[in-house]
């Protein structure tokens, strides 16, 4: 199952450490299987408020995700983007390719208080 990590990371001044991070990173994640799927492109907030930017790289699997972040590659480089960028990050496991949200939604129904 494919699994993810997303960044919303804020608008932050440039500086030359950010892109040493950007030119680094792909070398980070390729050998665990990830690759870009969101990164650097405009995105559209439909509810609420969401500045700064969005960043996918998607995974075959989290514990290929989790490898990655806790690799001394990555380790190694983060600071060059923490040091200057704030954000929250998060490693999230996708859903089957059969996955079925009634079967969710009828758990959640289930579990209401009876009327």
């Amino acid at each position: 199952m494919p699994a993810y990590a997303i960044a919303h990371l804020r608008d932050a001044a440039p500086h030359p450490e950010i892109a040493e991070y950007i030119e680094r990173i792909p070398t980070t994640f390729e050998p665990y299987g990830g690759r870009f799927l969101v990164h650097a492109t405009p995105h559209e907030t439909k509810e609420g408020d969401w500045p700064g930017h969005v960043v996918v790289i998607g995974f075959p699997g989290i514990t290929e995700a989790r490898s990655w972040w806790a690799s001394p590659a990555y380790q190694e480089i983060a600071p060059l983007r923490s040091r200057h960028i704030e954000g929250d990050i998060i490693l999230v496991e996708g859903v089957p390719d059969d996955y079925d949200p009634t079967t969710t939604a009828k758990a959640l129904r289930e579990a209401l208080p009876a009327e």
